[in-house]
């Protein structure tokens, strides 16, 4: 790039970032002007994003294809617009109780007195969205944000330009910009978003980029909550059946070619049933989505060359490091890489050392439940844990003396998706929650208000000076 050049890509950086100062400050100032909608007001906005959701639900699944390469229009229904209209019903229903006042019991020195917690709006909510569920994990913090009573500005990722424009449209049509705002790729620098003094940022993506996020939020003191990822573990144990337990996971390593943050990174079998479970997985995968994946328009491709070309290195590495690499299908056209199922893995692989976030899974053999368990220990505390048991004390104590953001038992990802419970992770897989009322609670200044009766003897705490006789 010639001197000229550069000049002008600089300053046209520094004309988006002086847009969206000023939607940042067009939203402050709309905040100061109704600092806290009332519950008739938020639902009004919920149900206007609800209704602009369901019209443009096949616009969005064919943008979102477009974007990938080939995504399973149905899985965009079934993934993306399904669970964020849940939410949205959720919250719908229960904001008016959640915005009630909590009263509390002052301490017994206080007695008689009125204590009472209030939620305010925050302000204005910075949300960072990423690529593998665009509509979802925009949207989803924003119903939180909206049901919180805020403003919000989101950040798209620049991969996803034809969903970027067809989510503005639609938000645009009923939120005017100091309500809700959406930014897409044109911005070259994304420090320039969160170097804005949010009242909070929801991020949504790698712990990497979370660290650069949470680094910047903290030059503003700005509270972030982060839903990053991590290695989700699915741990069969000896009583529950292997071909069950393979047929869900196979399913959940298929959802979207793996592009899932929750899941299942790899799965945990009894030693002498490797095999068995193997096989179990190839033939499930087949059946949920046929031997010649590369021509399945129902299966989706992986998102971008960079993304496939990081795929295919951890496959080519575990090959060459010894293990035993099994294809559950053909590779077609457009990125389409079936699952592929890896066992001899050894600590030393990329694909057991980063999180996978794609079609393959790495199967690791356990002697007893106590190695099981250990086994878990050892790694990072992932977003999510599957554990496939029937026997409740075993699967008990797997549960209590493991971590996880959450938990589905018997199979996987779905308590993702009952939004009456929060979502989030724990120590490298995030912090913070959100979804129905801990979402709510996240985007609002929990505010202590006490208030002294009118005849309460306070002059009794007041120190009295002693007088010279």
């Amino acid at each position: 790039m010639n001197d000229r050049a550069l000049t002008q890509e600089l300053a046209s950086q520094n004309i988006l970032s002086t847009q969206i100062e000023g939607v940042f400050a067009a939203q402050q100032q709309a905040f100061l002007r109704n600092t806290l909608p009332d519950a008739g007001q938020r639902r009004a906005h919920l149900r206007a994003l609800k209704q602009q959701l369901l019209r443009y639900q096949d616009v969005l699944a064919e943008a979102i294809s477009r974007d990938f390469g080939e995504r399973s229009l149905a899985e965009t229904k079934m993934l993306e617009v399904l669970p964020t209209t849940l939410e949205i019903n959720h919250a719908i229903s229960h904001i008016r109780r959640w915005m009630r006042a909590s009263r509390r019991w002052p301490e017994l020195l206080f007695a008689s007195n009125s204590l009472r917690v209030t939620y305010q709006p925050k302000g204005v909510v910075g949300v960072i969205a990423t690529w593998n569920f665009p509509v979802y994990l925009s949207l989803g913090p924003l119903v939180a944000a909206l049901a919180a009573g805020n403003r919000v500005m989101i950040k798209m990722p620049e991969t996803t330009p034809a969903t970027n424009a067809t989510l503005k449209a639609m938000l645009g049509e009923v939120f005017a910009q100091d309500h809700v705002a959406l930014i897409g790729g044109e911005l070259q620098d994304p420090g320039a978003f969160t170097a804005l003094p949010f009242n909070h940022i929801v991020f949504t993506g790698s712990p990497a980029v979370g660290r650069i996020v949470m680094a910047q939020a903290a030059r503003n003191l700005t509270p972030v909550t982060l839903e990053l990822g991590g290695k989700s573990p699915a741990i069969v144990l000896r009583d529950y059946p292997v071909r069950e337990a393979a047929r869900r996971i196979a399913h959940g390593k298929g959802i979207n070619c793996g592009q899932v943050c929750v899941a299942p990174d790899y799965a945990l079998v009894p030693r002498e049933r490797v095999d068995e479970f193997v096989c179990a997985v190839v033939q499930s995968f087949g059946e949920l989505y046929g031997k010649q994946t590369g021509q399945n328009a129902d299966y989706t491709a992986l998102a971008t060359e960079r993304h496939a070309a990081r795929i295919t290195a951890m496959l080519d590495d575990a090959r060459a490091k010894g293990a035993t690499v099994v294809a559950c299908g053909d590779t077609g056209p457009g990125r389409r890489l079936p699952l592929h199922v890896v066992t001899n893995c050894t600590p030393d692989m990329l694909l057991m050392r980063e999180e996978i976030f794609g079609p393959i899974l790495p199967v690791l053999p356990y002697d007893t439940h106590e190695q099981a368990i250990e086994m878990v220990q050892q790694q990072a505390r992932p977003l999510a844990l599957y554990c496939f048991s029937h026997d409740a004390p075993e699967r008990d104590k797997l549960l209590a003396r493991t971590h996880s953001g959450g938990v589905t038992i018997n199979d996987w990802a779905w308590h993702v998706v009952n939004h009456a419970a929060p979502f989030g992770g724990v120590g490298q897989s995030g912090m913070g929650n959100y979804h129905g009322e801990e979402g709510f609670r996240e985007l609002s200044h929990a505010r202590t208000v006490f208030k002294r009766h009118r005849f309460f003897p306070i002059g009794l705490f007041y120190r009295k000076r002693e007088i010279d006789p």
